[in-house]
């Protein structure tokens, strides 16, 4: 099944900031974002158990609940299994919780891609999100910084086990579509390259965006469009650099970045554009983009996000962006 089949638009929910990402989010604002996108006519929402050590699933499977099932879409990720004990806050420990959702739950989250754990993960996300399917369930971050060049070790242990596992899951109807979810290219080219398993859906956060897509372009989309296999694009501000905030891809951004957004603010401030229209619309300007999934934490963010996605650009700013080099030449422009 194409994810042009299962999604129901090109702007969906990213639930990274309901699991207490940088901050404590009070539990009344996060279900009230919630609210506040199913409001917007949003109907797709994209989860992970790492988010807050469960805590994102769990609010939103709160809000969610009350809907009827048939009219919304869930995708969620495997390859962390959180366990009912508390962490102790070791070194490792924290690591794999992660930093950023340092105020998330307390509860140990232990890294596994194996068939097993993949398993037992839909399964403990199917009581968070308090439902009896998934749509989509994309293998989560097979390629991250933690484990440095062992990256393909890590590929290989999903391929024996958390493919496999997914394969039986969309076979049986627990799940209609299956992929990566990952902010590198790498992983997913390789993938796609297998003539086996036959994945039909990838979500790449951080690396097809205003300020980072230029690897994106050079084969993952034309791959992507040659195998018929759509992309989700996840983190289109790179963790709230785009639109002025301190942190890009998780931690703080370096001087280079936040000077390539000070460039792009400087040309949409002059031609009146606002930076996160100018962030989706960039991002689903591909044809290999099938929707977008900016984070929220605050009901305040939902209508802005809709707001960009409406906003009319003039074809100047985009010519200035390539001009000054802050934009590919060979990224498709919106318009």
């Amino acid at each position: 099944m194409d994810l042009t089949d299962i999604l129901p638009g090109k702007l969906g929910f990213g639930a990274a900031p309901l699991g207490n990402l940088f901050r404590d989010i009070p539990e009344e604002e996060a279900l009230a974002t919630v609210e506040a996108a199913w409001n917007d006519g949003i109907r797709y929402y994209d989860n992970a158990p790492f988010y807050g050590a469960g805590l994102a699933e769990l609010r939103m499977g709160e809000v969610l609940a009350g809907r009827p099932r048939d009219q919304y879409v869930i995708s969620t990720k495997v390859g962390r299994v959180i366990l009912d004990e508390l962490g102790d806050l070791s070194v490792r420990d924290r690591a794999e919780r992660g930093e950023a959702f340092a105020h998330g739950r307390a509860n140990r989250v232990i890294n596994d891609y194996g068939y097993d754990a993949t398993l037992r993960s839909i399964e403990d996300s199917l009581k968070r999100l308090r439902t009896d399917h998934i749509e989509i369930a994309f293998v989560h971050d097979v390629a991250q910084d933690l484990w440095g060049d062992r990256w393909l070790e890590k590929f290989e242990e999903a391929r024996t086990g958390a493919f496999r596992a997914l394969d039986r899951l969309r076979e049986e109807g627990t799940i209609k579509a299956w992929g990566l979810g990952v902010n590198k290219v790498e992983p997913i080219e390789l993938l796609l390259e297998l003539q086996e398993p036959q994945p039909n859906a990838f979500l790449l956060a951080g690396r097809y965006t205003l300020l980072d897509h230029s690897r994106a372009l050079q084969r993952l989309m034309p791959l992507a469009a040659k195998r018929g296999v759509g992309i989700v694009i996840g983190g289109p501000y790179n963790s709230g650099a785009l639109v002025g905030g301190p942190n890009f891809e998780y931690a703080p951004a370096n001087p280079e970045t936040l000077e390539r957004v000070a460039k792009i603010r400087a040309i949409a401030d002059r031609l009146g554009v606002s930076i996160k229209a100018a962030g989706l619309q960039f991002s689903l300007a591909n044809p290999a983009v099938v929707a977008v999934i900016p984070g929220a934490s605050r009901p305040s963010r939902i209508a802005e996000d809709r707001a960009a996605l409406n906003e009319v650009i003039p074809a100047s700013f985009w010519q200035e962006l390539r001009d000054a080099g802050l934009i590919d030449l060979a990224a498709p422009l919106p318009g």
